[in-house]
Order: structure tokens, then C-alpha cells, then sequence
């Protein structure tokens, strides 16, 4: 069975949970005679993708998938060859070859007619773009190129990218997902227009996760609703992703049961980071059963980190809100000193991410100055 993130997807702009201005400018860019490359900007699970899935469907008709490339640039972070694995997506006869994705054509840019949609598969203006700019000279557009995360490029990557877009693009278009979108270079971020959407209004969250249980003929303990718009902090896909959970788990009818399902999915692991930081313990290393041999293993705080990054899909930011939320429930007992200290710490933390492509480092960096306030209040195993 699909998600309902997927099964619940917007079909229309007007179904995106944004502010009626945002929608009209999605709306009068994706229905462009000559559509511009975008930099869709927003935080985390606001409808990045969502948009530009609407806006793929619109600009290149029914048959948008099969020329709609997606590159994820947070995956070439963590991974070897990242530069080579990016070239063979953008040169895919190979890294010598003239031939590139953004200067391939497609028959269907200039017959928007060759295929049709179905009575499902409706565009998301309303009307195909062909009829919108009717009697106007629409551009040959063959191919979007979607780059997820482009706030994670890099500065190699991002000056190759530019160089594509000035010379390779004359049928192809460009969108751009971020985050921090101050971290592209000035080169791309002139060459896109910036659509910039808001984390989802508490009204709008209520409303579309009310849509939401009409669809599905579920009905929420009275408070649940409110509890979830307030967990998720402007987060529609985490509302989303929750209140499924708790329906598959049918616990929503207990008010009680999301903060019991948060606490099982995330505290205890976020706990266990704090307390292995404090007693001092940031690498630790032990052997561990893994299939037929041993393996060294990463415990401690930066091994339970990576429970946290890798296990529970948590981001950078979802971390610090997790570590704050952990500090001022008072689990961990501390003295009020040591606690103003390490809450000041990680507001540093905070900021350094926001300007960092490399969030370990700066995990790692937090950790062992929790480690000294351990050793100063004498918390810490020496």
C-alpha cells in the first residue's frame, strides 16, 4: 500500500498548502511561454518536491517522467567518486563525450499532442500550457533537471553546473531544491528565479490534515489534531508521515499516544547521545556480531548520532530541536548551570550548521564541549 504521502499528493497548485501569492507565482512560472530555471527554496517538508513534481507536469505535459531527470545532491556528500557519479549523470555516453542531458531534444517539446493525458493525469493549472499560450511562441522545452539539495553541491560542482546552463541549455530547464540557498554561488542564483516558500501556517496544517482524515473516514481524539500541528512546527510531510503512523498503529484515539510515539521513535536514541557526550564517551568502539565475522562498531555519542541521522532519517536541525527538547524536560537531572552551558553550546551549534556542509563536524565539535562541562561539574567518567 502506497503512503498516503504519495497516494495524497497534490495534483493542482491550488492544492499546495502554501499562501495564495506563492501559488499565483508557481502558477505564472510553470505556465511561461518560455519557462525560467528555479531555485525553490524552503525548510524541511514544506513541499519542495511536491512543487516541482506539479511544475514538471505542467511545463512538459503527460509525459513529464520521461524526460524529467533527478540528481540528489546530499547523496554525493557521503559517497566516493562523488565528482565522477556527477559527471556520468550530466554526460551519460561518458565524461569525454560532447554530448550532455541538458542538450539532448525530445520529439514531444515540439508536439505537445504525441501523447495524451488520461482523465486521472490532469494539469495542474487547470489547462495544458499549449492552450494557455495559445497564439504565443512557446519555447522548445525538452527536459527539466532537477537537482535536490543544491545547497549540498559544493564549490566544484556548482561552477560545472554554470557552465551547462550558459552553453548546453537551450531546451532544457533547470530547477534547483534548497534549504540554505545563500550557498549557491552568485553565477547559479542569477541564472534561476527564486521561488521561496514559508514553513506551513498552523491553519493550513489543520486544514489539509483535516482534508486528510475526510479522506481516509478517520476520526481524530478530540486535541490530536492540535497536538500534531504543534510537534511538526511547520512540517506538512512529518505531519502527514505521523498521522498515518498512528492510524496504521491505531493509536489515534488516545490524545496520549503521539507523544508516546515520539518518545519511542526518537527520545530514548536523542537521550543516550546527551548522556555518552556528558560522561565523556564521543568515540567508543566495540566489537559486534555482524553476520558470520565481527565488526568494529561506533558507539558512543557520535555512534548514537549516526542512530539518530541514519535510523531514524532525522536532519541536522531535527537533532538540535530533539537535543533542546531533551534538555528543558528536565530527564537528564543536571545542574541548572550545566544545563544554561550546554544550551548555549548547542545554540552555537545551531548557528555553525546553517553555514556548514558538513554536519558531523560540527556534532562532533558540540559533543566534546559537553564533554568538558561533564569533567567541570563532575558528570563526566574520567
Amino acid at each position: 500500500m502506497a503512503s498516503w504521502l504519495y497516494s495524497h499528493a497534490p495534483r493542482r497548485f491550488d492544492d499546495l498548502a502554501f499562501p495564495p501569492s506563492i501559488i499565483s507565482q508557481i502558477n505564472a512560472a510553470a505556465c511561461n511561454a518560455n519557462p525560467p530555471h528555479l531555485l525553490i527554496a524552503g525548510p524541511s517538508g514544506v513541499g519542495k518536491t511536491a512543487t516541482w513534481r506539479l511544475i514538471a507536469r505542467q511545463v512538459l505535459g503527460p509525459g513529464w517522467n520521461a524526460t524529467t531527470h533527478v540528481i540528489q545532491a546530499r547523496d554525493l556528500v557521503r559517497s566516493s567518486g562523488a565528482m565522477a557519479k556527477f559527471e556520468d549523470f550530466f554526460r551519460p555516453d561518458g565524461r569525454n563525450s560532447k554530448d550532455t542531458l541538458a542538450g539532448r531534444t525530445s520529439l514531444d517539446a515540439f508536439d505537445r499532442n504525441m501523447i495524451t493525458s488520461t482523465t486521472e493525469d490532469i494539469p495542474p493549472a487547470g489547462k495544458e500550457s499549449q492552450f494557455i499560450n495559445q497564439g504565443l511562441q512557446m519555447a522548445p522545452v525538452s527536459r527539466l533537471i532537477i537537482i535536490e539539495d543544491a545547497d549540498f553541491l559544493g564549490p566544484t560542482r556548482q561552477p560545472y553546473l554554470r557552465r551547462m546552463m550558459e552553453r548546453e541549455s537551450h531546451t532544457s530547464r533547470f530547477i534547483f531544491t534548497a534549504r540554505a540557498p545563500s550557498r549557491l554561488i552568485d553565477a547559479l542564483r542569477s541564472r534561476t528565479q527564486l521561488i521561496r516558500l514559508p514553513s506551513v501556517s498552523k491553519e493550513l496544517l489543520s486544514k489539509r490534515i483535516d482534508e486528510l482524515c475526510v479522506k481516509e473516514n478517520v476520526e481524530l481524539v478530540n486535541g490530536l489534531l492540535g497536538d500534531i500541528c504543534h510537534v511538526v512546527n511547520g512540517n506538512l510531510r512529518r505531519a502527514i508521515f505521523l498521522l498515518e503512523l498512528l492510524v496504521l498503529k491505531d493509536m489515534h484515539r488516545e490524545r496520549s499516544s503521539l507523544q508516546k510515539l515520539i518518545a519511542a521513535t526518537t527520545l530514548g536514541p536523542t537521550q543516550r547521545v546527551l548522556e555518552q557526550a556528558i560522561r565523556g564517551k564521543i568515540h567508543e568502539w566495540r566489537w559486534q556480531k555482524m553476520g558470520a565475522k565481527n565488526a568494529r562498531v561506533l558507539h558512543g555519542a557520535m555512534g548514537q548520532l549516526d542512530v539518530l541521522m541514519n535510523n531514524h532519517s532525522l536532519q541536522p536541525e531535527d537533532v538540535i530541536d530533539q537535543l533542546h527538547e531533551m534538555l528543558v524536560s528536565g530527564r537528564l537531572l543536571l545542574p541548572e548551570d550545566a544545563q544554561k552551558e550546554i544550551i548555549d553550546h548547542l545554540a552555537l551549534c545551531d548557528v555553525k550548521l546553517q553555514r556548514s556542509m558538513h554536519a558531523r563536524i560540527q556534532f562532533e565539535l558540540l559533543f566534546h564541549n559537553i564533554a568538558e562541562i561533564g569533567i567541570k561539574y563532575g558528570l563526566a567518567i574520567v
